[in-house]
């Protein structure tokens, strides 16, 4: 039996065994603690000093003024100042009314240190706005932080919208113009803007995706230093652009709404460099892709349809069948109706091909137009069958057996935006619809009236027409899908089928992975950046011009900042010609076109200087075209002198004023 002396001291020694254990765990954790002092965390403190707020780190300093929001970062020795919060910087919508209000003019604003192990700065509460009185149940908060051993700054803008919702918001503000000479934007390929260029600039459009934008960022130079401004949520991104002739260049961060909200959170990376310009720039937007695995090389889509492989190296032949042209049409011919139906046999094209072989051009990418019912952009989605006039189903299997018999490569245009009132197909309810519920209507093009169909349904009417053509006998070997690469991301409101700009991009992918599922060559029109990874080749993507890309001078400094990306993760040919489309009018595009190791562009009957210079820039294809572009500069003032560095040690220089060129090391020709 156990005394009650007993009973007491067991639990007595079992509290002092378990304190002592105690007292060794935390002896034991502080040691721990002591030697993990370095876990990763970047070395960030976040402090108030007077009336801002600091977010110090060891190489990049930001300054925030909490009255109207203005950031200045101090990085290196450089100051990167951002105008403060301006009123408009916000639009909401409150009972179908749209209000213009100012970030900085919060009823109620919090500002609180905010860290999460791997980035540190300040989380800002926005709220009780109001717009004459009444008050907006909005709230907003803001995210600032340095990230990483580069301390980039990171900014993050959510939303929490209830009757009241976020149309649009300028968010961080734009750089003010003191703080940079030139701006870097990737207009197209690429466009250099000195702050006080002489001539107005616009973007043809300021959406993520577009030609404005090919890739969503942007970036500054001031004498030796260069910032970046990154869009990570770029797909209801985009910016607000002005250049007034003189300058100054102003380019701010525009977020909207996907479908009506801003719904989710908007993120964006600003980069700091002490010494860079816009290449640097360039290759810190290539890191991104590369880590977030949207790079794809083309070796990497040689491997996964080595047909690509055959248009290494090899001519771009543009070619047609039936252009018919409708009364609707803004390119219908009134005092020459006999312009407005054109055709040429399949089998003449045949022919023309065998003749182009018989030169001595032995691989080629044959891209075929109008090849459809009713000839070229008529009748989409519905183009099957091929064209009765030149030759049908058996006269289209016949052209596509001979490129099989000459070792081309042959490819068919086709559209599955552009939704024509007269397709067998067509029904209202597949347009897409504004947030009004009005249906664009259009008839600009060959197929005179048209809409615009609803991406959801595009996937379905690929399947449709490409697995018919296969089952007909007709080797297609690649397609063409117009404009989803260069057409910023459409939104439909139709209750039926709502997408938003990233549902639509979702599907856009579908239909072009769609073609390469089945051995398909997978094209489009131009090379916008979300379309990259699904993409083996594009039409063209050269420069900016003033009006339009049709044909004029260049809009600002031509630099080749998506080559400077995707040179190795995409096929891009190139228009031989002076003044071509996408040339400056005084240009060679065969100069621009060395000098990005770019494909060539092929007529079907060509003369000797025409195939000297597609044996040249094949060749240089052949042996660069698969190796990144590692650099491009300027070799003098007039910026007429440029050269291009590749991955392999190949330089190329150009002199577009004296139209002439060196290639090192010596290309080997074939003279046929």
């Amino acid at each position: 039996m156990v005394s009650k002396k007993q009973n007491t001291t067991l639990p007595f020694l079992s509290r002092l065994l378990f304190s002592i254990s105690m007292l060794f765990f935390l002896l034991s954790s502080t040691t721990y603690a002591a030697q993990q002092d370095s876990w990763g965390a970047p070395k960030v403190q976040v402090v108030q000093e007077e009336e801002k707020w600091i977010i110090k780190g060891l190489k990049n300093r930001i300054e925030l003024n909490p009255s109207d929001l203005q950031m200045t970062v101090y990085a290196g020795s450089r100051r990167w100042s951002m105008i403060p919060s301006f009123s408009g910087d916000l639009i909401v919508e409150n009972s179908g009314e749209r209000l213009s209000l100012r970030l900085a003019d919060a009823g109620k604003k919090e500002i609180l240190s905010y860290q999460t192990g791997f980035k540190t700065g300040v989380k800002i509460g926005l709220e009780d706005f109001a717009s004459q009185d009444r008050k907006l149940d909005v709230q907003i908060q803001l995210f600032i932080c340095l990230e990483g051993e580069d301390e980039e700054l990171v900014c993050e803008l959510i939303a929490a919208e209830k009757n009241t919702t976020v149309l649009e918001c300028f968010w961080p503000q734009a750089v003010a113009d003191d703080c940079f000479d030139f701006t870097v934007v990737p207009f197209m390929q690429g466009m250099l803007l000195s702050k006080d260029w002489a001539e107005k600039v616009w973007l043809y459009d300021t959406v993520s995706y577009g030609r404005g934008l090919y890739m969503p960022w942007w970036g500054h130079q001031k004498s030796k230093s260069a910032m970046l401004v990154l869009l990570e949520t770029p797909e209801d991104g985009g910016c607000r652009f002005e250049h007034p002739a003189g300058g100054p260049t102003k380019i701010e961060l525009r977020w909207i709404h996907s479908l009506g909200k801003l719904a989710y959170p908007r993120r964006v990376r600003l980069c700091f460099f002490e010494n860079a310009n816009y290449v640097d720039l360039a290759k810190r937007y290539r890191r991104h892709v590369r880590r977030t695995g949207h790079f794809i090389s083309l070796k990497e889509k040689i491997a996964r349809n080595p047909l690509v492989g055959k248009l290494v190296g090899s001519p771009v032949v543009h070619t047609s069948i039936l252009y018919h042209i409708q009364p609707e049409s803004s390119y219908y011919h009134k005092d020459d109706p006999a312009k407005n139906h054109q055709v040429v046999s399949f089998e003449e094209r045949a022919k023309q091909l065998r003749q182009l072989s018989g030169k001595g051009i032995k691989q080629a990418y044959i891209h075929l137009d109008g090849w459809g019912f009713r000839g070229y952009d008529n009748l989409h989605p519905d183009i099957i069958p091929p064209s009765p006039d030149a030759g049908g189903w058996e006269g289209m299997k016949n052209l596509a057996d001979t490129c099989e018999q000459i070792d081309y490569v042959f490819a068919i245009h086709d559209q599955y935006r552009d939704y024509y009132l007269d397709a067998k197909s067509y029904d209202q309810r597949h347009t897409i619809l504004d947030r009004k519920g009005n249906r664009p209507h259009g008839s600009t093009w060959y197929g005179g009236n048209q809409s615009i169909l609803c991406s959801s349904l595009a996937l379905g009417h690929v399947k449709k027409n490409y697995l018919s053509l296969l089952s007909h006998g007709v080797k297609v070997r690649g397609a063409y899908l117009d404009v989803f690469a260069v057409v910023p991301p459409d939104e439909c409101y139709n209750p039926e089928h709502p997408v938003s700009r990233i549902d639509c991009l979702k599907y856009r992918g579908e239909c072009l992975n769609f073609i390469r599922a089945n051995g398909g060559v997978v094209s489009s029109e131009e090379p916008a950046d979300w379309a990259v990874p699904h993409l083996d080749l594009v039409h063209h993507g050269p420069y900016a011009l003033v009006p339009n890309p049709g044909r004029g001078p260049a809009m600002g400094i031509p630099v080749p900042l998506f080559n400077l990306v995707y040179h190795d993760a995409l096929l891009l040919p190139w228009s031989l010609g002076k003044g071509a489309w996408g040339i400056p009018e005084n240009d060679l595009g065969y100069l621009h076109g060395l000098a990005n190791a770019g494909l060539p562009y092929l007529s079907l009957n060509p003369g000797e200087e025409e195939l000297v210079r597609v044996r040249t820039m094949s060749a240089l294809h052949e042996r660069a075209g698969l190796s990144e572009m590692t650099n491009h500069e300027f070799l003098d003032e007039s910026y007429r002198k440029q050269r291009t560095t590749f991955a392999d040690g190949t330089k190329v220089t150009i002199d577009l004023d004296s139209a002439t060129f060196e290639i090192t090391p010596k290309l080997s020709i074939p003279s046929q």
